[in-house]
């Protein structure tokens, strides 16, 4: 297979700067196949197979921040998800990507407030990211230019088209410059889902993930028992040992219950589900991405945009409704060449349901025998999981970045310009070493690169910005 380094690909320098930050050498097969193509063709629309954990958000988002003019101000790139975890993840990659050329990534979706980010839209803004519900209210509320639009990405196309969004995304696209390329990307294809494709893209060329070297290392295993579920996942967890662990449940009622008889005796544990509120949602979702939180209960969709390296495991605390369910839950691990296992629970009464999603799997699981784990064996395994370890890319995409704080913003009549001016202006500092800048109302917020923040920073102190003397220290972390 050709171009098997992203160093190989016709990309700028920037951003093959970000990637080997971010330490992305070996492009997976599905991005092999998408992004030469993304990078060459301007008008051709695609429909992408791809399962999760497969890469297909750097596969779309490489060559869109590749293409992306900073000084352009109106919006390049439109990316549709199902859920609001997964906008947060998809705008953090992009982020990463896109780091050294500055570019600004929104998230956009409910439950935020409209003013808040019908003030950020008003902002420089590159690539937008969100659930179909809110990016429509902006557009039919003029909010959200789309004048100069060149891609539309669909993600996870198959969850979009199952929770009824179909109408919502007709509305989107009524918005949208006819004259734009389009992508669609789905772990699976019902056949519901061809009416979408036809009523958004244009004559697709369809891309396949078929190499075996795309396929993730998945151990899928059963266990058969009667014992109550809490008990039966601490046993699970104390005898398998994994540093990281996802377990699904059904509901958010399911959710909540299993978290209420598990949080006091396993240290390192967070829930997840819809229900809750946003700001407790993105705390937990950014705990266990983090690894401070080690072991997380989520139901299906609120695990969308969870993305987190080295997953060793995934417990199916109820048994999935669909095949596609127990294909994404499972895709949160075995990710980027790595073993993962599934551990499916099931009571004796679920041995039908077993034998037709084993059918339409098309493979078997693996029985394991229930595993009995001593009161302090548990002890041993928690205590010695309460020391969190963390490695995450965000954290080597940071090295050497720092965010500073400037107490002057559009009210001062303060552009990005007279920032980037004011910067350069300081010795043996140039473009190069700034990053992203953001411009609020009363704030301003600039990334510092190359280790040069302190030596920015003092500087700063004593200069001025468009003639005006401004505060300045290290911006606090979010």
């Amino acid at each position: 297979m050709k171009d098997k380094r992203f160093s190989t690909y016709p990309i700028s320098a920037e951003i093959k700067r970000a990637l080997t930050s971010l330490q992305y050498i070996n492009p997976t097969a599905i991005q092999q196949k998408v992004i030469p193509l993304v990078i060459r063709n301007e008008n051709q629309d695609y429909v992408v197979q791809s399962q999760t954990g497969s890469g297909k958000t750097a596969a779309y988002g490489i060559p869109l921040c590749d293409k992306i003019d900073w000084d352009e101000n109106k919006v390049h790139s439109l990316i549709l998800t199902p859920t609001r975890e997964l906008a947060v993840q998809v705008k953090e990659d992009l982020t990463a990507i896109g780091r050294f050329k500055r570019l600004q990534v929104k998230e956009i979706f409910g439950k935020q407030s409209f003013e808040k980010q019908k003030w950020s839209l008003k902002q420089k803004t590159h690539v937008v990211v969100g659930t179909p519900g809110r990016i429509l209210d902006h557009l039919q509320k003029g909010t959200l230019d789309v004048s100069k639009l060149q891609y539309l990405v669909i993600d996870e196309a198959d969850e979009l088209f199952n929770r009824g969004f179909l109408d919502q995304l007709e509305g989107i696209i009524q918005f949208l410059p006819e004259t734009r390329t389009n992508l669609l990307f789905s772990a699976t294809f019902p056949d519901a889902l061809q009416q979408l494709i036809e009523r958004a893209l244009s004559e697709p060329h369809f891309l396949v993930n078929e190499e075996k070297e795309a396929t993730p290392a998945i151990h899928h295993a059963v266990v058969e028992s009667t014992k109550p579920m809490d008990i039966l996942i601490r046993h699970v967890l104390s005898a398998e040992r994994p540093d990281h662990a996802l377990i699904f449940c059904e509901t958010q009622r399911d959710v909540d219950q299993l978290y209420r008889t598990l949080h006091t005796s396993i240290p390192a544990l967070a829930k997840l589900h819809g229900g809750m509120r946003q700001e407790e949602r993105l705390q937990a979702m950014s705990q266990f991405k983090a690894g401070s939180c080690r072991y997380l209960i989520s139901t299906n969709l609120s695990a969308r945009g969870i993305d987190v390296q080295g997953l060793d495991l995934v417990i199916h605390a109820s048994f999935p409704q669909t095949v596609e369910d127990y294909i994404h839950r499972t895709g949160r691990t075995g990710r980027n060449g790595a073993i993962g296992k599934s551990i499916l629970l099931m009571k004796p009464v679920e041995k039908e349901a077993r034998l037709l999603l084993e059918e339409e799997l098309g493979f078997s699981f693996v029985e394991q025998v229930e595993p009995i784990v001593s009161v302090e064996q548990q002890l041993s395994f928690y205590q010695e999981k309460k020391n969190v370890h963390v490695s995450t890319n965000k954290k080597r995409i940071d090295e050497g970045i720092t965010k500073l704080y400037l107490n002057g913003g559009k009210q001062k009549k303060i552009r990005p310009g007279d920032i980037v001016g004011t910067i350069t202006s300081i010795p043996n500092v140039d473009a190069n070493d700034i990053g992203v800048i953001s411009v609020e109302q009363t704030a301003s917020f600039v990334d510092i690169l190359n280790n040069k923040g302190t030596y920015v920073l003092e500087h700063l102190r004593t200069a001025t910005v468009k003639g005006k003397k401004l505060k300045v220290h290290r911006a606090k972390k979010e």
